[in-house]
């Protein structure tokens, strides 16, 4: 049986494919877990209310005149140009009180002892301890407003635990990418062997290491760029699923982000396998004869 021809650059890639692809996925998880967790965030934060308590007996002139006012600080939230602010009259306040107490303080007391108030949504930049305090002393300034008032502990656990979390993701990320580079020299590594016979052979033959390597790097960042679309592929599939089966997912999908991460994952993908590619490379072509077996 004739031997089989060998030509530079070619040699057993499915291990390689493989690797790369299940490492370009994981990256990518991570990436679609921190957009997901951002946008979480920040849906938190825009929906997070600071409640201003008005001064009695205030009539209707008062009140648009205040709402105005309300509306034209920077600080508050602003959804295609109209200001986020709602308006609570004591009455549904009373029973608001009620539903959530089970009690009706209007049979002992005789009256509404509440207030009329306004729900403000603020920025997400003004979601800081200190720039809330500022915000609260401001509109406590504001003619017609008798009080301000948020959950303050809520703020300091909410800005606490998402800080944590970006640590612990980036620094998983990292850990991760470190891992995969190594795998990936050593998987080339390996699978180039067979081919380090072959190499010596040109170089005696008088072929450049720059002829000699052209192959292998434009074979590496094929499979680099080919696992990344299969890592890609399988991101979005899993992304659509998990959507199917759980639609308030929906609500935090930031497409342009999502474009964004997927082609930076390709991206990765070719260059994991040029760099990766070369290294292993380089080090057969520095190798001495008796190095070689």
């Amino acid at each position: 049986m004739a031997r089989q021809k060998k030509n530079v650059g070619q040699y057993p890639s499915g291990m390689i494919l493989f690797s790369l692809t299940l490492a370009l996925f994981l990256i990518g998880f991570c990436g679609l877990l921190a957009i997901q967790s951002k946008r979480l965030v920040t849906y938190i934060r825009e929906n997070y209310e600071m409640r201003a308590f008005l001064d009695k007996d205030l009539n209707s002139t008062e009140l648009k005149k205040l709402s105005e006012t309300l509306a034209d600080q920077p600080y508050v939230l602003k959804t295609d140009g109209v200001a986020q602010l709602g308006f609570v009259p004591k009455e549904d306040a009373a029973k608001e009180f009620i539903a959530d107490t089970k009690e009706d303080f209007s049979k002992f007391l005789g009256e509404n002892p509440l207030r009329d108030s306004y729900r403000i949504k603020l920025n997400e930049a003004y979601f800081e301890e200190a720039k809330l305090t500022e915000v609260k002393q401001d509109l406590e300034q504001i003619d017609g407003i008798f009080e301000v008032v948020y959950p303050e502990n809520l703020v300091d656990s909410i800005n606490r635990n998402v800080t944590k979390i970006y640590i612990v993701m980036s620094a998983f990320a990292l850990v991760l990418l470190l891992i995969i580079v190594v795998l990936m020299n050593n998987t080339i590594r390996l699978a180039l062997h067979s081919q380090r016979l072959l190499i010596r052979s040109m170089q005696l033959v008088g072929a450049t290491n720059a002829f000699i390597t052209r192959p292998f790097l434009g074979r590496g960042m094929w499979q680099g760029f080919l696992a990344g679309v299969i890592a890609v592929v399988l991101l979005l599939v899993g992304l659509y699923i998990a959507i199917q089966n759980l639609p308030e997912l929906a609500a935090f999908q930031e497409p342009e982000k999502i474009a964004m991460l997927m082609g930076g994952v390709v991206a990765l993908g070719v260059v994991i396998g040029f760099l990766s590619t070369f290294q292993a490379v380089n080090r057969y072509l520095g190798l001495t004869l008796d190095e070689l077996y």
